[in-house]
């Protein structure tokens, strides 16, 4: 199969690389429900040492960075209760934690979670992280910009590989809100 955006050497349907995702990924995509088909969402196959952002690109082309989103969990406070929700932002961007974040989780705080925390409540790996999948209930917070593209490239749950996801997919997502300006210029 012929990847939709990008050069890899391994591209199939996610559907058909079950066993290459993590669990939870696998069985969001085994359970996929929306108006873009599972088969359309990619897995790509590629070096977890490469996994990084600016090493990626460097290694399977640099005209993917405009096409890459990043997958952070992000921790609310307010009072003593804290709240975990996941942001999807444009890798040229970064995450609105003290603003966006802040005032759409209703948190008198918000920051990044913990890597243990990010990896123990998600059964992902830090860095492959992606928002396919993740635990029920949560607030899945997504740039316009991400949901505008026709491909986005985001993490698989794991370092090795990644998956090529229609960006309108995203929208589609449980608990999603599409939000503008979530994913502010790196200055």
């Amino acid at each position: 199969m012929h990847a939709p955006l990008g050069h890899f050497d391994d591209a199939r349907p996610a559907p058909a690389c079950l066993d290459e995702l993590t669990a939870p990924v696998a069985d969001a995509v085994r359970h996929w429900r929306g108006s873009v088909p599972a088969d359309q969402i990619v897995y790509v196959e590629t070096d977890p040492a490469w996994a990084d952002t600016a090493t990626f690109v460097e290694h399977y082309g640099q005209d993917l960075l405009e096409r890459s989103a990043n997958c952070v969990v992000v921790a609310g406070r307010r009072g003593g209760d804290t709240s975990l929700a996941a942001c999807v932002v444009l890798s040229t961007t970064r995450v609105d934690v003290n603003g966006v974040v802040r005032r759409q989780l209703g948190a008198r705080k918000a920051s990044f979670a913990a890597m243990d925390t990010a990896t123990g409540e998600t059964g992902m790996e830090y860095g492959g992280i992606t928002p396919i999948g993740l635990p029920a209930g949560w607030p899945v917070l997504v740039d316009a910009a991400v949901v505008d593209l026709p491909y986005v490239l985001v993490g698989s749950g794991r370092r090795r590989g990644k998956l090529l996801v229609p960006g309108k997919a995203f929208a589609e997502l449980p608990g999603a809100v599409v939000l503008e300006g979530l994913g502010a210029p790196v200055q």
